[in-house]
């Protein structure tokens, strides 16, 4: 079995479809593996992490423990791997997906406010309505 390393995800804690995907990982987070920082916080620090909170706005970061810093989709690719999810694991490693994983997600980090107003208070919902689940 491969050892992960664990990852630090940094977050929008203002964005509802942010907050909803953070919610769903927490759930899933059995191993320990993953960590989560809202750059709204104290607790973000860009001069520690070595990304402005400009930069961490226009794309997910994360860092491994061991300092190196990966964004976009690879985020998303190494956090559900750390939360169990081979579904979705399988669907975000597969290189002919990427080019078009990744002009997807810059569309939706550039308009990640709108497209959240529109359906994160209804993602947030259902990811704490199955909290208790």
């Amino acid at each position: 079995m491969i050892q992960l390393e664990k990852l630090t995800l940094f977050y929008d804690g203002a964005c509802p479809l942010c907050q909803a995907e953070i919610l769903f990982l927490t759930k899933r987070n059995q191993a320990s593996l993953l960590s989560f920082v809202d750059i709204n916080s104290r607790q973000y620090d860009p001069s520690k992490v070595g990304v402005s909170c400009d930069q961490a706005l226009a794309s997910m970061y994360a860092q491994y423990e061991s300092g190196k810093l990966i964004n976009g989709v690879e985020v998303f690719l190494q956090a559900y791997q750390r939360a169990n999810l081979p579904v979705l694991v399988w669907f975000f490693s597969r290189p002919y997906l990427r080019p078009i994983l990744n002009v997807s997600y810059q569309l939706f980090a550039r308009f990640r406010h709108p497209i959240s107003r529109t359906i994160g208070p209804m993602a947030l919902r259902l990811v704490t309505s199955s909290q208790g689940k």
